[in-house]
């Protein structure tokens, strides 16, 4: 075997020297492909995402945060920087636990410059994934929305698409303003106190009743702010994703419900404030009111005919019929055109939703949309309306937003008068009638229940009601109400005759009430006193 010589040695040492040469300009290359590359992705990336000016806070009447925005960061590639799709892939894996590798490895794999992998990261999962040191990765620092009170008034804030964009709620009809990038919050109505409290009771009431759903508004009766807004059953809004549609619908705007006999506050307030009744005229309900092929006839007949005012704590159908009939179409149309009821509620909440409205107006729709069937509306709407019935008899639009003392936005609906014998009324129905397990000693409530029947194919079903209650206190100095649906109740026990609201919403509403009072400086009074007004009209 021959030994090397020193020529062989010479050329084992240039051979050495061009591989060392040829490693380092590939070296080189590698680098400056993967500065300029990732340079250009940077510029691509930019393109495909732009930057985001921060999201402006949401905040309670008195400034506490509902939503914020906090840096996240999300991790993108350019696919034709990274070497080894499926290396890459399964290496992600390790950081991102949760990854689809298979999905992941067709995006690196594509043609495209610029392709998301993950948004969202906190600082652990990002380090965690630098540290790899993969290339033709990088990453974007973006803002979230965060909710800290997680479920707590979600459908009044709503949320925003993963690119911060309001998507429905507060967070898309104020979308405008929170995206101005000035930094400034945006202040709601609603009470954060009396929002728990609400949330609380009514969640308690939907398990107690084993409700389909439910719903409850709190509104100042003089400003038409809403002070809490609950959907039952809802969602969180950090993760609307994982949602079901069930949950994120806001059933006090985009519900419309037959509500039944509360409707009848609006037929007395029509009847009182025309001039056609006082709560002291008797009426010939011992009679049932034919309208057209129908016939209106007590469940309950009593043994006497009933006053106006007996109609209303009774909650006689056919005396509601009756003065909504001697009223005519034309003037009930007019009255629920100014209560606000023959249009859908006056927000900028894309969820707002339109009434149903009979098709024809005749006799039968006059006399059964006199006792609340055959017209349904948003519980939102209904607020507004019982506000103007309650507080002297002017519509106030119902808001999210706070406001100042009632002013020009305010219109004439009934006389104050008017407006002062119906709380008389409503009253007394918690005195007397059906509303008495809403009552709260000292706080002089009034109210009024309503049991409608739900409507389905060919007609309605007895044993599917919606349940609801409005009401008012203090009823006698009136500045808030309360308004609570209860959607297919079971009732105690699951008693037929105890689905109604004088046995579910009421007593859900008087919880509420005595929680509430408190936290809005409403003291409680002498019993005698608060228990004196409302005897048939105030």
């Amino acid at each position: 075997m021959r030994r090397p010589d020193s020529a062989d040695g010479a050329r084992i040492a240039i051979l050495a020297g061009v591989f060392a040469v040829a490693f380092a300009g590939l070296t080189l290359r590698a680098g400056q492909v993967a500065l300029s590359g990732a340079d250009e992705f940077r510029a691509v990336a930019g393109e495909a995402a732009p930057a985001l000016g921060r999201r402006g806070d949401i905040v309670d009447r008195n400034g506490e945060i509902l939503a914020s925005t906090l840096s996240t960061y999300s991790l993108f590639a350019d696919p034709k920087l990274v070497w080894n799709a499926e290396e890459t892939a399964a290496a992600l894996r390790a950081a991102l636990p949760d990854l689809d590798v298979a999905e992941t490895a067709r995006k690196l794999a594509s043609n495209k410059r610029f392709v998301w992998i993950r948004r969202g990261l906190g600082p652990r999962q990002r380090q965690a994934v630098f540290d790899m040191g993969l290339p033709g990765l990088d990453f974007r620092e973006e803002p979230r929305r965060i909710y800290p009170r997680g479920r707590l008034a979600a459908h009044a804030l709503g949320f925003t698409t993963i690119d911060g964009v309001g998507a429905a709620g507060a967070e898309k009809a104020y979308d405008a303003e929170l995206s101005a990038g000035d930094g400034r919050p945006l202040a709601l109505s609603i009470d954060l106190r009396v929002q728990y409290a609400v949330d609380e009771e009514l969640r308690a009431g939907l398990e107690e009743f084993n409700a389909k759903a439910a719903v409850a508004l709190v509104t100042d009766v003089d400003t038409g702010e809403v002070l809490a807004l609950v959907s039952l059953p809802d969602f969180d809004p950090n993760l609307p994703a994982e949602s079901s549609p069930d949950g994120r619908l806001n059933r006090a705007l985009a519900s419309v419900y037959e509500l039944g006999s509360i409707f009848k506050t609006f037929t007395l307030a029509m009847a009182i404030d025309t001039g056609a009744a006082d709560p002291a005229r008797i009426l010939p309900t011992d009679q049932p009111v034919i309208a057209g092929d129908v016939v209106i006839a007590e469940h309950a007949p009593a043994p006497r005919r009933l006053s106006v005012g007996e109609v209303f704590v009774r909650s006689s159908n056919p005396g509601a019929a009756y003065l909504a009939l001697e009223a005519g179409g034309a003037v009930q149309r007019d009255y629920l055109q100014r209560f606000g009821l023959m249009e859908r509620a006056p927000s900028p909440f894309a969820e707002s939703a339109r009434p149903i409205l009979p098709q024809t107006w005749d006799e039968i729709a006059v006399a059964t949309v006199a006792y609340g069937h055959g017209v349904a509306v948003s519980p939102l709407a209904f607020a507004g309306a019982f506000g103007a019935v309650v507080n002297g008899g002017e519509y106030v639009r119902p808001t999210l937003r706070p406001v100042g003392p009632r002013g020009a936005l305010a219109d004439r609906v009934i006389e104050s008068g008017t407006s002062h014998v119906m709380n008389g009324l409503l009253r007394a129905v918690v005195l007397e009638g059906t509303g008495g397990r809403a009552d709260v000693p000292g706080l002089a409530v009034g109210g009024k229940t309503g049991t409608a029947e739900k409507a389905v194919a060919g007609g309605y079903a007895p044993d599917r009601v919606a349940a609801s209650f409005a009401a008012v206190f203090p009823a006698d100095a009136p500045r808030y109400a309360v308004f609570v649906v209860l959607d297919e109740p079971q009732g105690a026990d699951d008693a037929p005759g105890r689905r109604g609201a004088g046995h579910t919403a009421a007593p859900v509403a008087g919880r509420v009430i005595a929680r509430i009072a408190p936290l809005l400086g409403v003291a409680r009074r002498d019993e005698t006193t608060a228990a004196a007004f409302g005897a048939r009209g105030g």
